[in-house]
């Protein structure tokens, strides 16, 4: 019973990085990115809350809960290495320590952020090393399922799988830009970039429209090319990129609606769980399909 819970480690530990995308969405939708105004204290003399903040109440509590859920990210990352090098799983040891570094690294950029006063790059570069360590997590937890081995593509299909796995990073990249030229900044007082917020909004949308292309070749390639030798594992990729159409489409159509409609916070928090989605299902793509060996057309 406990072997399996503990296997359950690197899931809860790509859940809690997916976790720290929303509740930092939370803190830059609600304005509580200076919450607790200073680094690594939350107020000057205090790690915690204190009274003799300015800040409103909300705004505190909003960033500080934030805060915390790093100790969440490093007992898991930390268990999730311990359990790793009890296992004796050697090709998971060098992701498991990477999580725990890259968590340390995310908590320091949390603080340059602050100290910084919100400044868009440093937020950008926080989003990013969490998309980064939303990668890393889904290879340990796909290689701790022993998930099997993936069948081999044709050469256009892992061309197209790379293309459809960096447009979807780019994507996500520019629209960090765009965040950063928008509203909602975190804090009425924090920087923001000197883009035209139009330009770039559509820039973004050109980049979805050229992913939206790139996944709808791969879907007709990996169905009307099927691999012979894994009729299996071609039904499996079918079904992710099922999800991963059906994933983008949404998040597409949220992207639209919250432009049209003034940015709703509420838009904005759904587009970054639809952006934690759509990641995670092109990192699961790029993983599964990923293989020394091309097959070839039947």
């Amino acid at each position: 019973m406990l072997k399996n819970r503990l296997n359950r480690l690197p899931a809860l530990l790509l859940g809690a990085q997916i976790a720290l995308i929303i509740t930092g969405g939370a803190v830059r939708l609600t304005k509580s990115g200076l919450g607790c105004p200073t680094w690594p204290e939350c107020a000057k003399g205090s790690y915690t809350p204190s009274e003799d903040q300015v800040e409103p109440l909300i705004n505190i509590w909003i960033e500080f809960i934030n805060r915390m859920l790093t100790f969440i990210l490093v007992a898991l990352a930390i268990a999730t290495f311990g359990w790793v090098l009890k296992s004796g799983r050697k090709n998971l040891r060098l992701l498991s320590f990477l999580q725990i570094f890259g968590i340390f690294g995310q908590a320091v950029l949390g603080g340059i952020t602050v100290l910084t006063k919100l400044n868009p790059a440093a937020v950008a570069s926080h989003l990013l090393l969490s998309i980064a360590l939303i990668y890393g997590a889904v290879v340990l937890n796909e290689r701790s399922r022993d998930y099997p081995k993936a069948a081999p593509l044709t050469y256009a299909g892992v061309l197209l799988v790379r293309v459809v796995f960096s447009l979807t990073l780019l994507v996500i990249s520019v629209g960090t830009v765009v965040t950063g030229s928008g509203p909602h900044a975190g804090d009425r007082t924090a920087p923001r970039y000197n883009f035209d917020l139009r330009m770039v909004t559509w820039l973004h949308a050109d980049l979805v429209i050229a992913l939206c292309g790139a996944i709808f070749a791969l879907y007709l390639l990996l169905k009307l090319a099927p691999i012979s030798s894994s009729p299996e594992a071609r039904d499996n990729h079918l079904k992710l990129m099922r999800t991963f159409i059906f994933l983008v489409l949404i998040q597409g159509g949220i992207g639209y609606l919250q432009y049209f409609t003034g940015v709703p916070i509420i838009l904005v928090g759904l587009h970054l769980l639809g952006l934690s989605l759509v990641w995670l299902t092109a990192c699961k793509l790029l993983i599964r399909t990923s293989s020394k060996r091309h097959a070839k057309l039947s």
